[in-house]
């Protein structure tokens, strides 16, 4: 009897799996349609004339104008020259702090034996778990009494603290994927721990830097609530805060806001261009090989 039943059974399993592979491209498409249609709505507002967006937000920008980017370009106050120049900085010296300091640190976590090793890596992950505007109260407060809050040195470590969990468990999950033999083969030769690890370990380690050097770029540049608060809005902006900047309370150039997000997100796309080839090896390789 139950090889009869199972060409039966087999029979009712195959139109459910017709039905879900005729679901899959369908679900594939609303949801990519979803992420698509704010970058559309940029895309076309950015060359067409205010009055034009306010008409017809989703029309076509025909024919189209580079006025908009010319007006942010030349503004009088230069606020996406200064919010450029800003978060360049900032972004440059975060994602290189906490890169370089995530790296040593995860290599020396995933190398520990001890249990205090173990309990050093729980603790770090907890801080994956807080939400930043919890703690923003307590770390302004902090910044205050050392003399670096609306100063760039303080976000700066502020970014370092608080991205630093996710650039140690990327790292250490990689570092076990790297072979000790190389390591204890250079120390054979003469390598003391630090030359070893720049000249043998962290070479190997440049997809994984490659994946954290994109996660961190993209969140830094598009951080929001940290350089308003920590920089405060007339000491310091960033491209972020420049777009909230532009929008006053009567605002009604939403020729120059569209054009602001357009300008806002190419170092960050350019950021990923050149690391794409490594993103996704860096993320997996710790769990394949």
């Amino acid at each position: 009897m139950p090889r009869h039943d199972a060409p039966a059974a087999d029979r009712r399993v195959r139109p459910a799996k017709r039905a879900a592979g005729r679901l899959r491209p369908v679900a594939a498409v609303f949801v990519a349609s979803a992420f698509f249609l704010p970058l559309y709505l940029v895309l076309v507002n950015v060359f067409k004339p205010g009055h034009a967006i306010v008409a017809h937000p989703a029309g076509l920008p025909w024919p189209p104008t580079l006025d908009n980017v010319r007006a942010v370009l030349e503004r009088p106050d230069h606020l996406f020259w200064y919010g450029l120049v800003n978060s360049i900085e900032v972004t440059a010296l975060s994602v290189t702090l906490t890169t370089v300091i995530a790296a040593m640190l995860g290599h020396y976590l995933a190398r520990a034996t001890g249990r205090w090793a173990k309990a050093a890596m729980v603790v770090l992950l907890c801080g994956l778990m807080i939400p930043p505007p919890v703690i923003l109260t307590p770390i302004t407060k902090v910044l205050d009494a050392f003399g670096l809050m609306t100063t760039i040195p303080g976000l700066v470590l502020v970014n370092v603290g608080y991205y630093m969990p996710f650039g140690v468990l990327v790292f250490t999950g990689f570092v076990k994927s790297v072979p000790l033999e190389l390591e204890e083969a250079a120390q054979l030769d003469g390598a003391g721990r630090f030359r070893t690890f720049w000249q043998v370990v962290f070479p190997l380690m440049r997809p994984a830097a490659a994946s954290v050097t994109i996660f961190f770029g993209v969140w830094i540049w598009n951080d929001f609530l940290n350089p308003l608060i920590i920089l405060g809005p007339a000491d310091g902006t960033t491209v972020t805060v420049g777009i909230y900047r532009a929008i006053g309370e009567h605002q009604s150039d939403f020729g120059s806001v569209f054009a602001l997000m357009f300008l806002a997100t190419l170092p960050v796309l350019g950021l990923y261009l050149v690391f794409q080839r490594h993103f996704v090896e860096g993320l997996t390789s710790g769990a394949t090989k």
